[in-house]
C-alpha cells in the first residue's frame, strides 16, 4: 500500500467508509485548554504572531500543554526563515543559501503537519468539509448559471 490513507470524510461521501474499520466514528474528543499560553522568550514579533495564531485558530486540536514546544520551534524556524530569506535576496549568487532556504521550509512544512496545520492533516483531523460537488456536477451548475433564463415572446 503506497501514499497516505483516504480521510474518513472522503470516503463518507463515495459512501466506501466501512464503519467496523472507523476507530470509533461518533467519539469526538476536546482538548481542555487553559488559558493561552504566553510564547517563549526570545521569540520576535513574527514568531509571536505565529504563536497567537496557530493557538487562536487551532485551539481545538493543539494542546497548549503538549504542543507548545513543537510550536515553539517552529515559530523560531518562521523567523529564521524570514531573515534567510533576506539573505538570499541579498546574495542571488550564493546557491547553498537558497538550498538552505528550501531544505528549511521541508522542516518547517514537517512540523506544520505534526501539529495537524496542513490542509491534509486537517482533513484527516476531521476539521475540513469535504468538496460534496463533484467536477461535473460543478461545471453543469456553471453552465446553467451562465445560461440566460427563456423568455416568452409574449411577455
Amino acid at each position: 500500500m503506497t501514499g497516505k490513507a483516504t480521510p474518513s470524510e472522503i470516503k463518507a461521501l463515495r459512501g466506501t467508509l466501512r464503519v467496523d474499520r472507523v476507530i470509533s466514528p461518533t467519539l469526538k474528543g476536546t482538548l481542555i485548554q487553559g488559558a493561552l499560553p504566553e510564547p517563549p522568550e526570545g521569540l520576535g514579533e513574527l514568531g509571536k504572531s505565529v504563536w497567537n495564531q496557530v493557538l487562536t485558530e487551532a485551539g481545538s486540536w493543539v494542546s497548549y500543554k503538549l504542543d507548545t514546544f513543537l510550536l515553539g520551534i517552529v515559530c523560531d524556524q518562521i523567523e529564521e526563515r524570514a531573515t534567510l530569506r533576506e539573505l538570499v535576496e541579498d546574495s542571488p549568487d550564493l546557491p547553498r543559501l537558497r538550498i538552505g532556504l528550501r531544505q528549511l521550509d521541508k522542516a518547517i512544512v514537517s512540523n506544520l503537519s505534526t501539529l495537524g496545520l496542513t490542509p491534509t492533516d486537517r482533513a484527516r483531523l476531521g476539521f475540513v468539509q469535504v468538496k460534496s460537488e463533484s467536477k461535473l456536477e460543478e461545471l453543469i451548475r456553471k453552465k446553467q448559471e451562465r445560461k440566460p433564463a427563456y423568455r416568452s415572446p409574449l411577455d
